[in-house]
């Protein structure tokens, strides 16, 4: 028990904090709500009309009335309007129009009462008992919620007669738009469709994303809710907080702290506030404001939130920005309340008659002595402090409500007018009529602005933004900034000033409202898990992907011949990379395979000037020139490698390559047969000396090369080697090579050299201790051996390198190779010929010869 009476005191504090600061703000909040703590609605007023023009002054009634200073402002525009008709002679002429309230307050349940009650006590109207006609029609201006409105249309048809005209300002609802259960209610505000996308446009023009709503729990407040849902998803803009405010007081209460913790933690800087001006909703923002926090407000026109009084000041510096519905200026209507003199009525009607949402602005003693002031000085006094006389939304609803009325009646008198001078028989015209005719009602105000009040056909809603400045001392300035208009194409609908919106500390630098700062470009967005579209991660693109915008969802990928620099915001055109002469590597290899060349040439040279010479005699000069041709051509094979590749070059390589080393392994294979044959020739082996005598050995080179040539036939015709154009291995290069083709046929190629190598091989090793100067079995065993090195060597090391580098080392085998041949082969025979002579005659052959017989 302890603990819930403990708990009872706190949830008070508040109440009896702002009962200590602010009294008369806190004694409105308990005026204003009735007593199961809901806050009143709209007013009802009925308007009929007489025959005769009205030189009373009817609208002094407004004075006797104690209403809420927001339905004096509507009671104002009532009596404005009808005063404004009826002095227009070109409109009902001989009629006038009156209006009647039939309560003390603006208390729609207590209306609804009173009207029923006082009917019955006058026998004015009974259940099934009215037997008169009604000559005319009475029509009933309302601004209360839907269900009271409900409420109040099915009782009046229950107790009339006739059907009953009716038509409501303030807020639209949906469910009173249905022609068949309310056939003669018109409503004359439009959805907030328009409305919600002009928010939306507002909001976007300045980059924002993370809005927080302060809005009425209520349906007027949640239809709005889905309207603007439905356009920040179009346009991908989240909200922060969403503050459904109770409208019951006493529900309001027990929540208040927790709406204000809300807003005052959420990191958004802009917050919409959306609602009736006399609810909780407007007790919440004038609590909000008093305790200082730090918002940019978007509200409608109608919460005028200008401060009044050096009494109560807003510490706001950024101000609050209006959207309020487009209409022309009403002349005539700022004097019209500025001439009236209601000290005639009663004083206290000035006490209240201020524009401010809450009136903490007049103190006691300012009432008191409005009580003993004459009537000049108390208009003085009105004029000095009605700062904002301008028609608001729901006035401006109510100036066309019955000048809406007043055209239907006119057409209908009309054609009355015309029947009787036709028939001259009177005909009395009938709520049906008026009904008929307002539907399809269509009519230019004194405004200037097109009004139809077929709510199919209505017209989109034009707005206009303006910008609210509070100064310190409670002065305020309202401006235009802008308008919204859905007429114009998409992206041109909202038109602002931004030059006129200042803060109070004189930067003119606007905030930023977003959840995440913005993802540059270089990065994409990542959408956290279970957070709004507008909360993400910014995350670096992927390689080779980039992005030039800010908030992307992905990155875009290079195409193939550009890639992404380091800041991965530009795609940059990929260098053509390939084994040319002009760099270093390439130079450095064609210039040593052009020196082997030039040096395989000399030793040819050497050769055949030395042909007679034993040692050249002794080795088969025929075979030794073939080897020494197979040579060169060897050598220049890289130059085939160099250079930008082409489909013939591909192919010329690769074929090239094969044959001819086929050529030079062959005929090393031939000389070793020739060696093997040469020494073991003796007279019982008839059949080897025929084989030598006939250059048998002779016939392996072509038919070697043959075989090689008929792989090679076969590799061109299943899958020659064509250009490759590689743009991935590298990222910023794109690697121009010659594409093996099959890939088999060329291990096939490299296969049969390395089989006649090792054959090569395998007999000179056997046959290197055979006698003789000049047995040239030792020098190919060591030239195969390197050769078949070279190539086992290629093979993996192919395989790890790309690009020119692999062309590299495949141009390195071929020389390395072709080296080897040429030095273990014929770099011995060159160094006897050239330098020892003496060892190059048959005397020396017989030497060697005969000690070598001898040891053996």
């Amino acid at each position: 028990m302890f603990t819930m009476i403990l708990l009872f005191l706190l949830l008070n504090i508040p109440l009896l904090v702002a009962n200590c600061i602010y009294p008369r703000c806190f004694w409105r909040m308990k005026q204003n709500g009735n007593k199961d703590g809901n806050w009143r609605t709209g007013c009802v007023f009925f308007i009929t009309s007489v025959q005769w023009p009205v030189e009373k002054e009817y609208f002094s009634d407004i004075f006797n009335i104690q209403i809420h200073t927001e339905q004096h402002k509507y009671a104002l525009a009532l009596v404005f309007s009808i005063y404004e008709i009826n002095r227009n002679p070109d409109l009902l002429p001989n009629m006038s129009l009156i209006f009647k309230f039939l309560a003390d307050t603006c208390d729609c349940e207590s209306q609804l009462n009173s009207v029923i009650h006082s009917s019955l006590q006058s026998h004015t109207i009974l259940p099934n008992y009215i037997c008169e006609e009604f000559t005319n029609c009475l029509m009933a201006l309302t601004g209360l919620n839907w269900a009271t409105t409900v409420k109040l249309h099915i009782i009046v048809n229950h107790f009339i007669s006739q059907q009953f005209l009716q038509l409501t300002y303030g807020p639209f609802y949906p469910v009173l738009s249905d022609n068949e259960k309310f056939p003669c209610l018109h409503q004359m505000s439009s959805d907030d469709r328009s409305l919600a996308l002009a928010l939306v446009s507002f909001i976007i023009h300045f980059s924002w994303n993370w809005i927080g709503l302060a809005i009425s729990d209520n349906d007027q407040g949640v239809q709005f809710l889905s309207y603007l849902k439905s356009e920040m998803e179009k346009s991908t803009v989240c909200f922060a907080f969403v503050n459904m405010i109770p409208v019951n007081l006493h529900l309001y209460m027990s929540r208040a702290e927790m709406y204000y913790n809300r807003i005052m933690t959420s990191s958004t800087n802009v917050v919409i506030i959306y609602g009736d001006t006399d609810s909780t909703l407007a007790v919440s923002f004038t609590m909000w404001e008093s305790r200082g926090i730090q918002k940019i407000w978007v509200t409608t026109s109608k919460w005028d939130v200008t401060p009044s009084t050096k009494d109560f000041t807003f510490d706001n510096v950024y101000g609050t920005f209006a959207l309020g519905q487009h209409h022309g200026e009403i002349s005539g209507f700022k004097n019209f309340v500025q001439t009236l003199n209601p000290f005639k009525h009663s004083d206290e009607f000035l006490v209240t008659l201020e524009w401010m949402h809450f009136n903490c602005e007049v103190s006691d003693s300012t009432c008191k002595t409005l009580k003993t002031c004459s009537s000049s000085h108390s208009l003085e006094w009105l004029k000095k402090h009605t700062f904002d006389m301008a028609f608001i939304e729901w006035s401006y609803d109510i100036y066309n409500a019955v000048y809406a009325f007043a055209h239907a009646l006119h057409e209908v008198i009309f054609q009355q007018f015309d029947t009787l001078h036709k028939n001259n028989v009177k005909e009395n015209y009938s709520c049906k009529k008026l009904c008929s005719f307002l539907k399809k009602m269509s009519f230019t105000n004194p405004v200037g602005d097109r009004v139809n009040m077929n709510q199919r056909d209505k017209l989109q809603e034009e707005y206009d933004i303006f910008y609210i400045w509070n100064f310190p001392q409670g002065l305020g300035l309202k401006v235009k900034t802008g308008m919204f208009s859905s007429y114009f194409p998409s992206g041109q609908q909202l038109h602002l000033s931004e030059d006129k919106i200042e803060w109070v500390t004189g930067s003119t630098q606007m905030l930023t409202s977003v959840c995440s700062a913005d993802c540059g470009p270089g990065f994409r967005k990542s959408v956290k898990d279970g957070m709004a579209a507008c909360c993400f991660h910014c995350k670096p693109c992927p390689e080779n992907e980039i992005s030039n915008e800010t908030n992307v969802d992905l990155c875009v990928q290079c195409q193939e011949d550009h890639y992404a620099n380091t800041e991965q915001n530009h795609c940059i055109p990929k260098a053509v990379v390939f084994l040319s002469y002009e760099e270093p590597l390439g130079m450095a290899l064609s210039l040593i395979s052009l020196c082997f060349s030039a040096f395989t040439i000399v030793v040819l040279g050497v050769i055949v000037k030395h042909h007679s010479t034993p040692i050249v005699k002794a080795n088969n000069r025929t075979l030794t020139y073939i080897l020494l041709v197979s040579l060169i051509f060897c050598f220049l094979c890289p130059l085939l490698f160099i250079g930008h590749p082409n489909s013939a070059t591909c192919i010329l390589q690769q074929i090239t390559f094969g044959v001819v080393f086929t050529v030079s392994v062959s005929t090393v294979l031939a000389k070793t047969i020739t060696v093997i044959l040469a020494f073991k020739v003796t007279a019982s082996r008839r059949m080897m000396k025929y084989f030598l005598v006939s250059r048998v050995s002779n016939y392996i080179i072509p038919i070697c090369t043959l075989i090689q040539v008929i792989v090679c036939a076969v590799w061109l015709e299943a899958s020659p080697p064509s250009v490759d154009i590689d743009a991935r291995s590298e990222h910023s290069h794109i690697i121009i090579v010659c594409h093996k083709g099959s890939v088999n046929a060329f291990y096939y190629v490299l296969g049969y050299l390395a089989t006649l190598a090792f054959g090569s091989f395998t007999l000179a090793f056997f046959s290197r201790n055979l006698p003789g100067a000049f047995n040239e079995a030792k020098s190919i065993t060591f030239s195969m051996l390197v050769f078949c090195s070279v190539w086992v060597t290629f093979i993996p090391v192919y395989h790890s390198t790309k690009g020119k580098i692999m062309v590299a080392v495949e141009i390195f085998c071929t020389l390395a190779s072709s080296a080897g041949m040429l030095g273990f082969i014929f770099i011995p025979k060159c160094y006897t010929i050239l330098f020892r002579p003496d060892q190059n005659s048959f005397e020396m052959i017989r030497v060697k010869s005969s000690s070598r017989v001898q040891i053996s």
